[in-house]
């Protein structure tokens, strides 16, 4: 019993898996933001391309 109750009790192992959390959040966070700025960026590049297309024609 007192085998149990020193490993509900041990805590050691908690902030590893709390950093571990973070840095998966961050990371889905940022290749959420990377997807929605490249989409955007297409758009601009395709918007000039067709500009200076139209204006040589």
């Amino acid at each position: 019993m007192r085998l149990l109750r020193n490993l509900v009790a041990d805590n050691t192992g908690a902030t590893a898996v709390e950093y571990g959390l973070i840095a998966a959040i961050i990371s889905v966070a940022l290749l959420t933001g990377y997807g929605a700025f490249t989409g955007a960026l297409m758009n601009v590049f395709e918007t000039i391309t067709t500009t200076i297309n139209a204006a040589g024609t």
